[in-house]
């Protein structure tokens, strides 16, 4: 299997609203389980290429990549070695020119991920910052002396297990690290530190990037006393930043993270972008506590991020109609000046359709819900096909995360086995050789290649759905009123304008008839649900969807 094509001209920019970001359907790419094109079981550069057609059909606006520069691949690619170049497993930056050149083609932005609150501990930065205490990089990293009984610096816990410090015998310090031991964390009290990720983002921009996903924003500065974080009532402590079995949740993560000063680099990372057309950002903020309040501050005004996303839909929380509307009411009264962005599934997360246990007619639903909401949207390669989470064993686990905290945690390998493209191939078409991640065999029947044709399918579905939100701007960048939200129905209008567009959403496995607001209200037919206005209302079949129009309207 060889997709390698000649190599591809960047194209011009695409020229388009500058905030086409607003509303915008983005389509989240894990390389590594995408399309291997060369033979060595992990995807890469030259398979996204070949498959990009398969994106773009979807009608999404935007592909955003998770990591594909050098990388030890402790933690698969978030642990980056060298900012500006491509790791040779995923190819090079001809291929990543190439990548840009054939998504702008089908008229696809794209969007990488960039990993800026930590390293490698093989990036040449930590190696000359653990050399010394007086070496010209001594303090791009966060180092700190123990207690006078050798013991950590402060109570600071990794996300992933432990504590947040490791010791460093060549150094004779503790170093920060709220993730893997092998992921230092920079630091951004260090103004050489900041100009020097300025200029890593800079370098892709320049390469014709449309803008940043950024990992763990709110995780980029620390208190610099090193203040212990404060115990966190019981009541309090969840599963949505780690799971359950983490001690992680016993903390009130006040002091290793969301610090102020974050906000004043966040405005000069704005500034940068402003020098480029039509560049958008995506903040990934891990915050439990303080989550939308973090997202309102990180996005209000023009001179920060365009928009964050948190875990309100990627936790195990069951969205309800309440559950939603409470969200939805929550965003508008904390961040009335931002843009959200929402997503119920991605590649840390277990699939959404196994963490809510949704059968394929809820499936749909809750993807008409997600296209109808105000906001931006992320979906998760895979998501169209309506993939579950994938079995893995123990023997075949690659995460350490999941390696950890087994068997309670098993990690985040179940929702990055590679994506099936054709039923009739025990690796589902993903590679001639054995793949990182073994293929979910339940998945295969789901294949691309499966569903391609059949007008009823999940992604058919999809299609339908994305091509109707496309063709109604109230859905796209339009206002949100509540209207209902209870016994398992979700009303809410769309508006733009003197335009309104009745969202309905029949929760339940039975029929139900909805009295229609006042208005002139006829529905549209576009949505792909049987739905209709009988004499009590609109009827929606069980797990339906009903939209119509208020008025005569175009």
């Amino acid at each position: 299997m060889n997709f390698l094509e000649p190599y591809i001209e960047p194209q011009p920019k695409l020229t388009t609203d500058p905030d086409w970001w607003r509303g915008a359907v983005i389509y989240q790419i894990y390389p590594r389980s995408f399309q291997d094109s060369n033979g060595d079981g992990i995807g890469d550069l030259a398979g996204i290429i070949h498959r990009l057609p398969h994106v773009a059909d979807l009608g999404v606006d935007a592909i955003w990549i998770s990591p594909f520069f050098r990388s030890p691949m402790k933690d698969f690619g978030y642990d980056v070695s060298d900012y500006n170049d491509v790791d040779p497993m995923f190819g090079t930056l001809g291929d990543f020119d190439a990548l840009v050149g054939r998504a702008h083609s089908l008229g696809l932005k794209v969007v990488i991920d960039l990993v800026m609150s930590h390293t490698s501990d093989q990036h040449p930065w930590f190696k000359e910052s653990r050399s010394s205490r007086d070496n010209a990089k001594a303090d791009w990293y966060v180092w700190a002396d123990p207690k006078p009984d050798g013991t950590p610096p402060n109570n600071w816990l990794s996300i992933f297990g432990g504590s947040a410090w490791q010791w460093d015998g060549e150094r004779m310090q503790y170093y920060l690290h709220n993730f893997l031991k092998e992921q230092p964390d920079l630091n951004f009290h260090c103004p050489a530190v900041q100009d020097a990720l300025l200029a890593m983002a800079r370098f892709w921009l320049e390469r014709g990037v449309d803008g940043f996903r950024l990992d763990t924003v709110n995780f980029y500065v620390h208190d610099k006393q090193l203040r212990d974080n404060p115990p966190l009532p019981p009541e309090e402590q969840n599963d949505t930043t780690a799971p359950s079995v983490n001690p992680y949740n016993f903390q009130d993560h006040l002091y290793d993270k969301t610090q102020p000063e974050n906000i004043e680099f966040l405005k000069r990372f704005r500034a940068l972008m402003d020098e480029f057309p039509a560049i958008t950002s995506v903040g990934e903020v891990g915050e439990s506590q303080r989550g939308m309040q973090v997202q309102a501050d990180y996005t209000k005004g023009h001179d920060r991020l365009h928009m964050c996303y948190g875990f309100d839909f990627l936790s195990n929380i069951f969205p309800t109609a309440t559950r939603i509307d409470e969200v939805m009411r929550r965003f508008a009264a904390e961040a009335p000046d931002s843009w959200a962005c929402w997503a119920f599934s991605n590649h840390d997360v277990v699939r959404h359709a196994t963490r809510w246990n949704l059968d394929e007619a809820q499936r749909r639903l809750y993807a008409a819900i997600l296209l109808a909401l105000r906001g931006s949207v992320c979906l998760y390669q895979g998501e169209e096909l309506g993939l579950t989470e994938a079995y893995v064993a123990f023997e075949d686990l690659q995460d350490p995360y999941g390696i950890e905290f087994w068997p309670k945690f098993k990690g985040r390998d179940g929702c990055r086995t590679p994506m099936p493209w054709v039923t009739d191939n025990q690796n589902g078409g993903f590679s001639d050789s054995k793949p990182w991640l073994p293929v979910a065999m339940e998945h295969l029947p789901m294949s691309v290649a499966a569903q391609q044709g059949d007008p009823a399918s999940t992604l058919a579905f999809y299609r339908e759905m994305i091509a109707f939100r496309r063709a109604h701007p109230m859905l796209v960048k339009g206002g949100y009123e509540p209207l209902a939200a209870q016994d398992g129905l979700l009303a809410f209008n769309r508006t733009l304008g003197a335009t309104r567009m009745l969202c309905v959403f029949n929760m339940t496995d039975r029929e139900q008839t909805v009295p229609l607001p006042p208005g002139d209200w006829q529905q549209d037919k576009g949505a792909p649900f049987a739905s209709w206005i009988g004499e009590g209302g609109a009827v929606l079949p069980a797990f339906a969807a009903f939209f119509a129009l208020d008025g005569a309207q175009p």
